[in-house]
């Protein structure tokens, strides 16, 4: 105790400043910043210029331009691309004449009445082909031509001369040889799309497009030869030469066998009346299973 009995009181702490205030004030200060620039950024948006909505007008010029700077190709056109690597020209020479010293270059179609042209297509990559049977009846000689401008001897396999169709193996065939896809010609109805390739008078790779006229029709020749049954008519040109080739859909898929044209003249050209058998029977004849 201090002298004198006096009592004194301790010394009161000293209080200590407390800075909580300085954290809410930057707080509110970085909201206040944040929503000023989310209202800029509103207000940007509201006042930049928008796009106006498509007319009608516009989109026919846009349609308009696209056609002309990139037209659509044909149909017909894309199918028959996809078919003509499977085509082939085909060309029978006829016996040599007693005292007549036999061809040994490859047949031309140009070489006369001891040959016959016509056209194939290949049912299997290994080189076997489908013909008419009128194309290399009686030739003693069978030239092929490949897509890719291979040439090649064939022997003839197989026949069914109720349907006028040949079978013919190639004695060498070309390493990327295609096969042509076959579908089912009981999808077809007249009006639809066909297409048909081949050597009309020896010209060609040629294509040409129309339509299905019928089906289930029945041919018989002028010449007085078997009648054909259960035909399909088309439209599409076809000419000596074409006989043997494929007559195709839309899709490039072979749905018969090129095989006669009517002309009730003694012309031997085309009026607008063909006829091609079924790819389903055609295949049978190579030994191919049915659809």
């Amino acid at each position: 105790m201090p002298p004198g009995g006096e009592t004194h009181a301790p010394p009161r702490p000293r209080s200590v400043a407390h800075r909580s205030g300085l954290p809410r004030k930057r707080l509110a200060t970085g909201l206040m910043a944040m929503a000023l620039l989310l209202a800029g950024l509103l207000l940007g948006w509201h006042l930049s210029p928008r796009p106006a909505p498509l007319t009608q007008q516009d989109i026919d010029a846009a349609v308009r331009h696209s056609l002309e700077t990139q037209p659509l190709r044909s149909p017909v056109a894309l199918a028959a691309e996809r078919v003509a690597p499977s085509v082939v020209r085909v060309v029978g020479q006829a016996p040599a004449k007693p005292g007549q010293a036999p061809r040994k270059e490859r047949p031309r179609v140009e070489e006369g009445p001891e040959t016959s042209m016509g056209t194939g297509v290949v049912l299997v990559d290994t080189g076997l082909i489908l013909t008419n049977l009128h194309v290399v009846r009686g030739a003693s000689r069978i030239g092929l031509l490949f897509s890719d401008g291979m040439s090649a001897e064939a022997t003839l396999v197989a026949t069914r001369p109720e349907q006028d169709l040949a079978v013919l193996q190639a004695s060498r065939v070309p390493n990327d040889l295609v096969a042509a896809t076959l579908a089912s010609s009981s999808s077809l109805r007249p009006g639809d799309t066909v297409g048909v390739i081949g050597f009309p008078f020896g010209i060609g790779p040629s294509v040409s497009a129309g339509v299905v006229s019928g089906l289930d029709r029945e041919f018989e020749s002028p010449q007085g030869r078997r009648p054909l049954n259960h035909m399909i008519q088309f439209d599409a040109a076809a000419n000596p030469g074409n006989s043997g080739g494929p007559l195709f859909n839309a899709q490039g898929e072979v749905v018969g066998i090129v095989t006669a044209i009517l002309n009730p003249s003694a012309a031997k050209t085309f009026i607008g009346i063909g006829f091609a058998v079924p790819i389903e029977s055609a295949a049978t004849a190579a030994g191919m299973p049915p659809f």
